[in-house]
Order: structure tokens, then sequence, then C-alpha cells
């Protein structure tokens, strides 16, 4: 009988550590490819018979340092909770943004959120990010290493964040510029190179 039961108890524990580990790689892998960022965490008590009850709301903006970024909100009893449950939000709602040459963007760019707004501006090689707080965060995890951005509303991190999300998807390639208007590449940047200096 107790040998029978041994392989029962040594089955369950082979079968959760396996599931453990399949977890723990998955996350591995995520957190080797994906760069993750806590911007804001915001406490709140809630006031009920016994006394106070508390909870935490995090933000985490998360990307792969090549043009693909995305940012998530969770609340939970705990820092670490909260933490996770934002992550997770991040990686679901991920967007690609254009890079020029891999370190700026194509073209300046504003962006509205409520009472958030922010103004982002390409930058020459060399410049670095100058950019505060919550859109540093941003720029860092998406890969951008020229960049002159300028937050001119509300200095509440979510809405920071969104309008910084709302520009960003408003920028556009010369790619997709000259796909949409049925002409080559070429000629959109060459046109933009005649601009530039006058």
């Amino acid at each position: 009988m107790a040998d029978m039961a041994e392989p029962r108890h040594s089955r369950r524990n082979n079968t959760g550590s396996s599931r453990g580990d399949r977890r723990g790689g998955r996350d591995r892998d995520d957190g080797d490819e994906l760069i993750d960022k806590l911007v804001h965490i915001n406490r709140v008590a809630k006031v009920v018979k016994g006394g106070r009850r508390f909870s935490f709301g995090a933000l985490v903006v998360v990307g792969d340092g090549r043009g693909r970024v995305g940012y998530g909100t969770g609340k939970a009893r705990e820092v670490p909770e909260a933490i996770r449950k934002a992550t997770d939000s991040a990686k679901r709602n991920m967007i690609h943004v254009p890079l020029r040459e891999g370190r700026t963007l194509h073209h300046d760019v504003k962006g509205c959120f409520g009472a958030g707004k922010v103004v982002l501006r390409a930058a020459p090689p060399g410049t670095g990010i100058i950019a505060g707080g919550p859109m540093r965060a941003v720029f860092e995890t998406i890969g951008v290493q020229d960049v002159v951005a300028k937050s001119t509303g509300s200095a509440n991190p979510h809405n920071m964040v969104k309008a910084t999300f709302k520009a960003l998807t408003s920028c556009s390639s010369p790619r997709s510029v000259a796909s949409r208007r049925s002409k080559k590449v070429a000629d959109i940047v060459a046109r933009r190179g005649d601009t530039q200096p006058a």
C-alpha cells in the first residue's frame, strides 16, 4: 500500500512542478525579450466598518526596445500582484511605432488625452532622451535614443502616458505615406529633404 501511495504523491509533485516550470519559463522568455518599467503606484484606502482597507494601483509600460510598446494598469491588495496585472495588460495592448534609423521619430507630433497634452519632436543623433517622468519610461522601453518631449498639460502620470501613446499612434513613416498616396518612398523622402533647409 505504501509503495502504491508513493508514486501517486510523486506524480502530483511532478505535474505541479512542471506546470510551475512552464509558467516560469514563459515569464523568463518574456522578460528577456521585453523591457518593463513601473511608472506609478497609487495607494487607495476604502473605509469599511472594521477600519481601512488598502489596495494598490500600478501603471506599467512594456516595450521590446525595437519599436513595440504598450501600457497597462492593474489593481490588487498587494503591490507585486498589482504590478503583475499591469504588466500582463501592457503585453496584451502593444502598438508598433515606426522609428527613423531605429533611434528617433520620423516627424514632430502632438498628443492629447483629457487634460494631458504632450509635444514630441524628432532630434539629431547625440541628443538623448529629453523627457520627464512617465514619458521617459515610454521612450526607454520603445527603443528611442534621441527625442525632445514636453508636457504642456496635466502632470497626472496616467494622462501623460495616454497622451504620449495618442501621439505615437499618429506617427507615420515615409513608406506608409507613400503607399497611401500611391507614390514612391524616394519622392516623399526627397521632398522632405528639400523642405528641411528652407
